[in-house]
């Protein structure tokens, strides 16, 4: 018994199945193709394989997106300037900011020394002491002035060096030394007279206790002809530490001072001012040495 052709139903060709065969005509002796039949499965192919590009053109897409995405979160991550607490190096190469200050021992440096205490007190003013060491050289610059130095005197006779009621005030205060200098410039002169004490509070009192008629006597010699005999003389007093200073002013040719010859005034102030920084020094030169030491 027949049924239909030999070795089982007719299998239906299937382009993307392999083995599969290619439809034929059902029964025609030449064996010629169904045109119709190839043609349907070429388009099926066809439509299957644009199918699979697009699809696969998708996935390509989302890859390229995630790849993009992923390089912007690594740039982001790079550019970030806090960072993340996972990317600190280890090993302690980066300080705690919690970290405790550097912590030092406590140190007082000592106060400065006082130069005036240096000069205050016999005790402590132990420098060499001279005339030439207060008034060096032969003259002195106070500004632009300059004056020329004439004769010294050094005398331990504080009284016989003094006029007017200078004398008295020296010898009650028990003065030890009494160191005189002159000076000229343009047709005036002036002594500067250094009284010495051995403690500040006298020669304190000596400045407070003299007037207008305390003076030192002034001085001539070695190129300065006598002043101030018997000619009106300004005259100044002073003290600093243990030291009390004077000048007597006037003119070289015997004129008295009035208080309109501001040059004169000019010259005893410039040399007050001159004899005090001298004992300043004195003062800072022995405070330093103690510093030193």
């Amino acid at each position: 018994m027949s049924y239909g052709q030999q070795g089982g139903p007719q299998s239906q060709w299937d382009p993307w199945k392999p083995n599969s065969q290619q439809p034929w005509s059902n029964g025609g002796d030449g064996q010629t193709p169904d045109w119709a039949a190839l043609a349907e499965a070429s388009e099926t192919r066809n439509r299957r394989r644009r199918l699979l590009f697009i699809g696969g053109g998708v996935v390509a897409t989302v890859a390229i997106g995630t790849a993009v995405a992923m390089a912007v979160v690594s740039a982001n991550g790079d550019n970030n300037a806090s960072g993340n607490p996972s990317d600190v190096p280890t090993g302690g190469s980066i300080p705690s900011s919690s970290a405790a200050a550097p912590s030092f021992a406590p140190t007082s440096a000592p106060p400065p020394l006082d130069p005036k205490e240096f000069v205050a007190s016999k005790s402590k003013d132990t420098a060499p002491l001279s005339v030439d060491s207060f008034f060096p050289g032969t003259q002195l610059t106070m500004g632009t002035a300059v004056y020329k130095k004439g004769a010294t005197a050094d005398t331990k006779n504080c009284a016989s060096a003094a006029e007017g009621t200078l004398p008295k005030i020296l010898t009650g205060n028990k003065c030890t030394r009494l160191m005189r200098v002159t000076y000229t410039r343009d047709g005036v002169a002036v002594t500067v007279g250094v009284a010495v004490f051995d403690a500040e509070a006298q020669a304190t009192k000596v400045k407070g206790l003299a007037d207008n008629k305390s003076l030192v006597q002034a001085l001539a010699g070695k190129g300065v002809k006598a002043f101030c005999n018997s000619a009106t003389c300004r005259t100044t007093t002073n003290s600093y530490g243990r030291y009390a200073y004077f000048t007597t002013s006037g003119f070289t040719n015997g004129k008295d001072v009035t208080k309109a010859d501001t040059k004169v005034f000019k010259v005893g102030d410039d040399l007050a001012e001159f004899t005090f920084r001298q004992i300043r020094r004195r003062g800072e030169a022995q405070a330093s040495a103690a510093a030193a030491g």
